[in-house]
């Protein structure tokens, strides 16, 4: 599906499979944050007692692995270049800690449904960024892929049904920083001396829970996280578990497959969610979201399907050029 300056990853076809994982685990988390936020009235303290959680399992899996001799050990540390030092703490900053205040102070104000469409935008602003900075081309057949993926979100949470304001607004800004972080990531993923995928995820979720605790602490809400109940840490505990499932299938995919393709794949825990939601409320979906869903998953399916062609090599005549696809 991508044409890039750099050799990628072996592997495509892995990273598309964990995409789809990825997909799977986004579409149950949001269904559960959605309830899970809640139960603790701070979004702050809820997001950062989350991703404590997240971030112990990931540096956990990354001692893990240390201790079994893989290569993602925390040995590889010493052998980081300033820029990839300086790339991990970018990641930190704009994947692990800022955007997750915004999204979910923006969850507490703003409806599962509405949350859902906008972070699932995602896959467009990776798209815009992915052509001029990573050097992705897209094919015609992909665009219209694309397309198909926009018109179903559009059709489960049309423009007059998602109601705009400041929930909507802090979400919008959280999905800004995340697409900026996918850029980042891929970069330092597919580097000659690339940074391994369990580290980068150690690195957002555990310098992010850091750095969200030190917002806690300077805002005076750091005794709110330490008074949390049994309650309220067992919703923290199944939130953070899925969440650090979430970024390690992320980056293990995204170090394997073109970032345009893995944020396209991720459009599909949207079906997740709203069967979840479905289930929940005993409705059953109007024919309208269901055609959505349908179109959905049709282009999520085309999206790899057409990902895994081209990367065995597609006909030059097939490729836009990144500018003309820039003005989209």
């Amino acid at each position: 599906m991508v044409r890039t300056g750099r050799r990628l990853p072996n592997g495509t076809g892995a990273g598309v499979a964990l995409a789809f994982g990825t997909a799977l685990i986004s579409g149950v988390s949001i269904w559960v944050n959605a309830m899970g936020v809640k139960q603790v009235p701070d979004a702050a303290v809820y997001t950062t007692a989350k991703n404590l959680v997240a971030g112990a399992i990931l540096v956990a899996a990354l001692v893990a692995a240390g201790a079994a001799g893989f290569a993602g050990s925390p040995r590889r540390v010493r052998g980081l270049d300033r820029r990839s030092v300086a790339g991990l703490g970018i990641i930190a900053v704009v994947g692990g800690s800022v955007p997750f205040v915004l999204f979910f102070s923006g969850l507490a104000m703003a409806s599962a449904p509405s949350a859902a469409f906008i972070h699932k935008t995602l896959f467009v602003w990776v798209a815009l960024l992915a052509v001029p900075l990573l050097g992705e081309r897209l094919g015609w057949i992909q665009l219209g892929a694309l397309g198909v993926l926009l018109a179903g979100q559009t059709l489960i949470a049309p423009p007059n049904g998602v109601r705009w304001g400041t929930g909507e607004t802090l979400i919008a800004a959280a999905t800004a920083l995340w697409s900026i972080e996918v850029v980042v990531a891929r970069r330092l993923l597919t580097a000659a001396r690339g940074v391994d995928s369990g580290l980068l995820g150690a690195a957002r979720m555990g310098l992010g829970a850091v750095l969200l605790v030190v917002y806690l602490a300077v805002s005076g809400r750091l005794p709110a996280l330490l008074a949390l109940s049994a309650t309220q840490w067992a919703w923290v505990a199944l939130t953070g578990l899925l969440l650090a499932g979430y970024v390690g299938t992320w980056f293990a995919a995204l170090r394997r497959a073109p970032a345009t393709v893995v944020t396209s794949v991720l459009v599909g825990g949207a079906i997740v969610t709203a069967t979840l939601s479905a289930l929940q409320s005993g409705a059953a979906p109007s024919p309208v979201v269901l055609g959505g869903n349908a179109l959905i998953l049709a282009g999520v399916v085309a999206v790899g399907v057409l990902g895994l062609r081209s990367r065995a090599g597609a006909p030059a005549a097939q490729t836009v050029r990144a500018d003309a696809f820039a003005d989209r």
